[in-house]
């Protein structure tokens, strides 16, 4: 029988996952973490990206996540995001729409613009649509 470790994605909205896994994958600052069932406990901050939770050899689910914090424990991981949507409940036309804001806010010579703010909307437009993509290249 395959080791499993509890997982919950909890954004300030709602709770997104509750189940257990074999193995979890998310973006954490320092680089993407694989952490698998009786892993060394730690926290760390999330950065936007996608998380992945493998259940098992044939099912995986994919989530964006805008930021956060992941805490792990040994039977136990848990990431609280700041906003988390499933990979295939992302709104790709919305997404394209605030890719294509940003761009042009970032074109934007006239000194009227935030560019850090539109840079943000841009990798997190950019992230929804990495999401995306990955989860149509799995076949999920």
């Amino acid at each position: 029988m395959t080791m499993t470790v509890h997982v919950d994605i909890v954004s300030a909205e709602q709770e997104i996952y509750s189940g257990l896994a074999e193995m979890v994958f998310a973006p954490a600052e320092m680089g993407e973490v694989g952490i698998s069932p009786r892993h060394a406990p730690f926290i760390s901050k999330l950065i936007p990206g996608e998380a992945r939770i493998k259940v098992s050899e044939t099912e995986q689910h994919s989530y964006y996540i805008s930021g956060g914090l992941i805490e792990v424990q040994p039977h136990l991981v848990t990431i609280l995001a700041d906003t988390a949507i499933r990979a295939k409940d992302i709104d790709e036309a919305a997404a394209l729409e605030a890719k294509a804001k940003a761009e042009e806010s970032l074109a934007d010579t006239s000194g009227k613009v935030d560019y850090a703010m539109a840079q943000a909307q841009l990798a997190e437009a950019m992230m929804q649509l990495r999401a995306l993509d990955r989860l149509r290249k799995r076949g999920s």
